[in-house]
């Protein structure tokens, strides 16, 4: 098995990973995908967010040349896709919608196949990937037998079978507890910072996508809503003040004599984002109260990562279950 760290044999293409530029996929009357570009980058990890039937799916497919696109081009390393071409593919490894393997057959016995199909002749290299899954209490099990758990491993340990420089997975979390999840995340992350590999996933849980991806494009009605950067997604979750006064104007006018900027919230109440007020809500209270305006109502309040992506969405908690 290779030491963590060790130096990557893999050459990473300095062209631009993967583009897509205006990508569109129509299913009779349903638009799945409208109109998606993308640029990815060499040793990026690319979320694509979306609540089930956004288009990630059919996004991934049109990617990896499994579906034809109605319009609009997809490019993988500098080659345009195209329907059963087969140009980068060694270069390449996926995993889409549920895993397949030959149920009779062994772990190992799966991955030796996956190898040859692909070509690779690399020694070592199922052991390689079942250390790096954790399949080895499994290797010798048939596929039928496996936990949907260990079957998503299966297929990711197939996907990685010969060091791909891309790779492209949907719901790689799926079926996974969360210390599988941890590991898969722990994985990706090696891959792209010690191996340059480039990740494309997609995913419908944001709080997981923060902690992995470097960007996020999400997706609403197959339209691309948003692009952000994960170091940004804090932001997006800010702290404010809360505050509710009988009478609004008043209160505004006295809080912008202090220097505030406050915001109506749109039920008749007042919301700063200013640093100061956050901190120090005694001080805005004690404000308000000497103007005579006195709170009725101070609270600190932050959305969570969740609202955020369901506000983008138009979409309410209870529709996102």
């Amino acid at each position: 098995m290779r030491s963590r760290g060790e130096a990557v044999t893999t050459p990473v293409s300095p062209v631009t990973a993967i583009s897509t530029s205006n990508l569109t996929k129509r299913y009779g009357d349903v638009v799945a995908v409208d109109q998606l570009s993308l640029r990815i980058e060499p040793s990026e990890i690319y979320a694509l967010l979306g609540l089930n039937g956004a288009g990630k799916t059919t996004t991934i497919r049109m990617l990896l040349g499994m579906a034809r696109p109605t319009g609009g081009t997809v490019s993988v390393l500098g080659a345009p896709v195209r329907l059963g071409g087969h140009a980068v593919w060694s270069r390449v490894g996926y995993l889409v919608e549920t895993p397949a393997a030959y149920p009779e057959l062994t772990v190992i016995e799966n991955l030796q196949v996956a190898g040859r199909l692909r070509g690779s002749t690399r020694a070592g290299a199922v052991e390689e990937v079942i250390a790096q899954l954790g399949l080895a209490p499994y290797a010798d099990h048939r596929a039928r037998t496996l936990s949907l758990g260990n079957a998503q491993r299966l297929g990711l340990a197939k996907a990685l079978i010969d060091r791909p420089e891309i790779l492209i997975l949907d719901e790689p979390a799926n079926g996974l507890d969360p210390a599988g999840v941890a590991e898969i995340r722990g994985l990706l992350h090696d891959l792209t910072l010690e191996h340059g590999v480039t990740v494309v996933l997609s995913s419908h849980i944001l709080t997981e996508v923060a902690r992995l991806a470097t960007r996020i494009g999400i997706l609403d009605d197959g339209r691309l809503v948003k692009e952000i950067h994960a170091s940004d997604l804090a932001a997006q979750a800010r702290p404010r003040l809360g505050v509710t006064v009988r009478d609004p104007a008043a209160a505004t006018t006295a809080l912008q004599a202090a220097g505030f900027a406050p915001d109506t919230n749109g039920e008749g109440g007042l919301v700063l984002s200013d640093e100061r007020a956050v901190r120090q809500p005694d001080l805005i209270a004690t404000l308000l109260v000497e103007a005579g305006c006195p709170p009725t109502r101070l609270a600190v309040e932050q959305d969570d990562l969740e609202t955020y992506f369901l506000d983008l969405v138009g979409a309410s908690p209870a529709g996102a279950r």
